[in-house]
């Protein structure tokens, strides 16, 4: 059913069809209209999800951990200081295997304060052991809150989906929902392998890890994670069986022949199309790799693909205060990996919600022709 919805109540809508048993929320701008709106399904009796409303981020989150290792399919969602404040818990969750989903609006961190779309929340939740999944726009912000539970619940990691603050979360657009019934065939019942409440099968949660054993339980994790792109595999190729919609850990656009290429994440993948399709009209080989999967990093799958592209620009919508900008630095570690030697640049852009334009895009595709363009290893899209 085709359906003009935002992002944010696209989110809603999958999240309405899964009907998660308990979802801990507290509201921040630009995520509050997903939580909204399924607050509404709750008060119309279309779901039975135990929402807990709590007294900040960090006790949405703690509540969170409780309720995951009592065996509850668990949901929450967040943005910008929010996810900030819920960063100690973060690595707890991630360090019990628990697989809890997190729907996030990202957004700019402060100071100063800002309510706008970047990606410097998401940046900062990194590394703490969360797959990380990011969504081009309204219809994917639906598909991946689908796809993003089931990969939680089949590798016992939990799972952050993003989408753009406003640009996405509050834009309208036309999406394809699935049937009620599809959707609940493809997420299956949720059958967890252990539980707190499990009586005949008793567990321990949080327990002290000294030198003897918190080393295996990082390995554990370390295992765990090397086979999310395994299982994220199979549940791409069932979500295609049932949407007809393809997904993978990154997306290529035209990219089999081009010349030059831009890497990027989010909606502004949407932007970087056009023009591609523009300049490819006027015999220009480029292309562009939108990356879904940010955490783990496809590394070889990143390489193999930018193996033949002479030239690359890497865009990024948050900074790298201390070190190089995070997706850039990503894609350098690739190629060195792989021994590849292709010419790469970095650009910064659309910090605090600013807007980038096709234009600021045809020029980063017109530059990388000129010998200087690859001198300056980092610039600014103000």
């Amino acid at each position: 059913m085709k359906r003009a919805l935002t992002g944010g109540a696209a989110m809603a809508e999958a999240l309405r069809q899964i009907n998660p048993d308990v979802m801990p929320v507290y509201p921040i701008t630009p995520q509050t209209p997903i939580i909204e709106t399924f607050a509404k399904f709750k008060a119309s009796q279309k779901v039975d999800t135990e929402i807990i409303t709590v007294e900040s981020e960090h006790s949405a989150i703690s509540a969170c951990v409780g309720s995951s290792a009592s065996g509850a399919r668990t949901i929450t969602a967040t943005s910008s200081q929010g996810l900030a404040l819920m960063n100690e818990i973060l690595y707890i969750a991630s360090g019990m295997h628990l697989p809890i989903l997190m729907l996030v609006s990202a957004r700019a961190l402060s100071a100063p304060i800002n309510i706008h779309g970047d990606h410097s929340d998401m940046m900062g939740a990194r590394d703490t052991g969360w797959i990380q999944i990011f969504s081009e726009n309204v219809q994917e912000a639906y598909d991946n809150t689908l796809i993003g539970l089931k990969l939680a619940e089949k590798t016992s990691l939990p799972v952050m989906v993003a989408m753009d603050g406003f640009i996405t979360s509050h834009s309208v657009e036309v999406l394809e929902t699935i049937k009620d019934e599809i959707v609940k065939k493809f997420i299956g019942d949720y059958k967890p392998k252990q539980s707190l409440l499990n009586l005949d099968n008793p567990v321990s949660y949080g327990p002290v890890g000294l030198p003897d054993s918190y080393f295996e339980f990082k390995l554990k994790q370390v295992k765990a994670v090397k086979n999310v792109f395994q299982e994220a595999e199979k549940i791409y190729f069932d979500f295609k069986e049932m949407s007809d919609r393809k997904y993978n850990y990154i997306e290529t656009y035209k990219i089999r022949d081009a010349e030059k290429a831009i890497i990027a994440m989010g909606s502004v993948a949407g932007t970087i199309k056009d023009v591609v399709d523009n300049l490819r009209q006027k015999g220009e080989k480029v292309g562009l790799v939108k990356i879904e999967m940010f955490r783990p990093f496809p590394y070889k799958k990143i390489a193999n693909v930018l193996s033949g592209v002479k030239k690359i620009a890497v865009l990024d919508r948050s900074l790298g205060l201390t070190s190089l900008p995070p997706l850039y630095g990503d894609i350098l570690n690739a190629f060195y990996r792989e021994k590849l030697n292709n010419s790469i640049k970095s650009y910064v852009y659309g910090l605090g919600g600013r807007d980038i334009y096709r234009k600021q895009i045809e020029e980063i595709f017109e530059k990388m022709d000129q010998e200087i363009f690859f001198k300056k290893e980092v610039e600014y899209i103000q």
